[in-house]
C-alpha cells in the first residue's frame, strides 16, 4: 500500500517536473509530449520493488550531478524529478546497517516509505539490504562521517558499535577495542549531527550499563531507569555506552539538539549472527540444539540458573521508532519482562525443537547473575511496552538457525 503510494507520487512529481520545464522555458507542445513519454520511460527505469520497498536504479544516480550549463529539457526534468522525489519522501540514515537490528531497521523504515541510506563496515550477512543507498565504510573515521552525513536527514538512527555476547564482552580481551572503537563513532557521529543541523539522534544504549550490584539477586534484578546511579557496570562495553548515553544526552543540553537514547534488553530474531563468538545466548543454544541429537547434550556456561529476558526484534523496533518520535528523550528500557533461567531458555528451545536435550554445565563467561527489563517508564511515556510472549520468537528463531545450520551442514 505504501509502496503504491509512493510510486503514485513519484508519478505526479516526474510529470510536475516536465511541466515545469515547459512553462519556465517555453518548450513546444510537440517537446512537451516527447518529455512527458521521456518522463514516464525514466519512471520506470528509477522505480521497481526490491527487498518489499523502492529504489532508484544505479544508472540514474548521476542525475543529482548534471554539470552546470548542461539544462538540456531531459537533463534538466530528471534532476528536477529526482529533487522533487526527495522533498516528498522522508530520509533516514541507519548507522550500522549491516549488523542483526540496523538491517532489520532498514526494511521497516522502507515499508514506511522512507529513502534510507544504510552505513556500515560490511553489508548484511543473510540477506540484501533493502537500502536504496549502501555505503561501505569506518565511522571511526571522521571524513566518512562527513561524506555520509550529507544532508539533513528526517531521522538518524546510530547503531553502529564493536559488541557480541558474553563470549566476546566479559573475557576482557577486548576491553580496550569496544571502548575505543564504539566511543569514537559516538563521538564523531554526535558532532557531526550537530554541524549538519540534524536536530535529533536515536542512540542505541544497552542494559550493559546498569549496576552490576543491582543485578546479583537472580530472582530480583533492579532494572529501573533512575537505578544507573551510582554507577559500576559488570563490563567496559557498559562503561562506554554509559558514557555515550551522557554525550547525546549533553548535546540535547548543550546545543538544543532532541536525541533519544535507549537501553536495549537482548534483542534477538532471524538473521542475526548464530556461530563464531558474537553470537547471543538465544542464537547461542538455538545453533547447539539444531546441531545436537534427540537425547544428547549440549555445553552451558555456569549453572544456567541466571535469568535473564529476550527482546524479539519485531518489538525492538516498534519500540525503537515510538521512541524517536516521541517528545522524551529517555533513557528508557527497551525489552521484554518475561524473565526466565538460562536452564529455561534450553528447556523453550528443545521443546520447539521437538528434542530431549541434557545441560553439561562448564566454566565459562556468565555476565551477571539477574537481569530484566523494567517497562513501567516506557508504557507511561509512550503508552505501549512488550508484549510478545518469548516462546513465540524462539520459534521464529530456531526455524531460521535450524535451516542454517542445514545449509551450513550440505
Amino acid at each position: 500500500m505504501q509502496i503504491a503510494s509512493l510510486a503514485r507520487a513519484t508519478v505526479v512529481g516526474s510529470i510536475s517536473a516536465v511541466l515545469g520545464c515547459w512553462y519556465w522555458r517555453k518548450v513546444p507542445k510537440s517537446g512537451l509530449l516527447n518529455s512527458l513519454k521521456t518522463a514516464l520511460s525514466s519512471l520506470k527505469r528509477v522505480s521497481g520493488e526490491c527487498n518489499g520497498g523502492w529504489r532508484p536504479a544505479a544508472k540514474d544516480a548521476d542525475i543529482r550531478n548534471i554539470p552546470k550549463g548542461k539544462h538540456t529539457l531531459g537533463s534538466v526534468r530528471a534532476k528536477q524529478t529526482w529533487i522533487l522525489i526527495n522533498q516528498m519522501t522522508k530520509t533516514a540514515i541507519v548507522l550500522g546497517a549491516g549488523g542483526f537490528i540496523g538491517s532489520h531497521l532498514v526494511k521497516r523504515l522502507k515499508a514506511e516509505g522512507f529513502w534510507v541510506r544504510g552505513v556500515d563496515l560490511k553489508f548484511p550477512e543473510f540477506s540484501e539490504s533493502a537500502a536504496d543507498d549502501f555505503v561501505i565504510g569506518d565511522l571511526r573515521e571522521q571524513s566518512v562521517c562527513d561524506r555520509i552525513i550529507d544532508r539533513r536527514f528526517d531521522e538518524v538512527y546510530q547503531l553502529a558499535a564493536d559488541m557480541g555476547g558474553a563470549g566476546y564482552i566479559f573475557t576482557g580481551e577486548h576491553d580496550a577495542e569496544i571502548m575505543h572503537n564504539s566511543a569514537t563513532i559516538n563521538l564523531n557521529i554526535a558532532d557531526r549531527a550537530h554541524k549538519r543541523s540534524i536536530k535529533r539522534v536515536f542512540y542505541s544504549s544497552s542494559a550493559c550499563m546498569y549496576p552490576e550490584y543491582n543485578q546479583l539477586d537472580p530472582d530480583n534484578p533492579n532494572l529501573e531507569e533512575s537505578s544507573a546511579y551510582p554507577a559500576a557496570p559488570d563490563s567496559e562495553y557498559g562503561w562506554e555506552k554509559l558514557f555515550s548515553e551522557r554525550l547525546f544526552l549533553a548535546y540535547n543540553r548543550n546545543f538544543g539538539m532532541t536525541n533519544r537514547v535507549a537501553r536495549y534488553h537482548n534483542i534477538f530474531g532471524p538473521e542475526g549472527t548464530w556461530q563464531g563468538g558474537k553470537e547471543k545466548a538465544p542464537a547461542a543454544i538455538c545453533r547447539k540444539i539444531a546441531l545436537a541429537r534427540d537425547n544428547g547434550e549440549i555445553e552451558i556456561w555456569g549453572d544456567g540458573e541466571q535469568t535473564r529476558s529476550f527482546l524479539y526484534i519485531d518489538e525492538c523496533l516498534e519500540g525503537t521508532i515510538r521512541l524517536t518520535r516521541s517528545d522524551f528523550e529517555g533513557p528508557v528500557n527497551i525489552g521484554s519482562d518475561e524473565m526466565v533461567t538460562i536452564n529455561q531458555l534450553v528447556d523453550y528451545v528443545s521443546g520447539i525443537a521437538g528434542k530431549t536435550i541434557h545441560k553439561n554445565h562448564i566454566p565459562g563467561p556468565t555476565g551477571v547473575r539477574g537481569r530484566n527489563s523494567d517497562n513501567r517508564l516506557i508504557e507511561s511515556k509512550l503508552g505501549w511496552r512488550p508484549s510478545e510472549p518469548l516462546r513465540a520468537g524462539l520459534e521464529r528463531t530456531y526455524m531460521w538457525i535450524e535451516q542454517q545450520v542445514r545449509r551450513n551442514a550440505a
